[in-house]
């Protein structure tokens, strides 16, 4: 007998609501092409917030997730563990796809929360990265 989180209810903490209000925040600067925003942030190891947003080409291949870009706004900083990244996007049901997965699983800890919410300010879903990629090399 498991225990289950029933995801589509997920009332979030007050960590979490800040890092998922920062990701609302910086989806508005998001430069879309297709009809999605989507904004995101990052918590490390050492409590500090980095965020980013989607910015698309007319290319489409060009485009960069805001998960990337989240990720790479830190690593500019000089950190490197994601404790918690938050996703924002008006979109039900989604996760991160593979490629941003890729980038959690290089910079995420052990446990990394994957926090995503499709309506601000209401509940959403969170995950491990491991739940996500459970079959990711180590």
């Amino acid at each position: 007998m498991g225990f289950e989180i029933n995801r589509e209810s997920l009332i979030f903490d007050e960590e979490h609501m800040e890092l998922l209000a920062e990701a609302w925040r910086v989806r508005e600067m998001a430069h879309i092409i297709g009809p999605t925003k989507v904004g995101c942030a990052v918590l490390t190891l050492n409590k500090r917030i980095f965020s980013g947003c989607n910015v698309e080409h007319r290319y489409r291949s060009h485009d960069v997730h805001a998960e990337v870009n989240a990720i790479t706004n830190m690593v500019s900083a000089g950190e490197r563990s994601i404790e918690v990244i938050a996703i924002a996007a008006e979109r039900e049901r989604f996760t991160p796809c593979g490629a941003c997965m890729d980038w959690i699983m290089q910079f995420g800890t052990e446990g990394c929360k994957v926090l995503v919410q499709s309506r601000q300010g209401e509940s959403g879903s969170m995950y491990t990265a491991n739940e996500l990629m459970p079959y990711y090399p180590k």
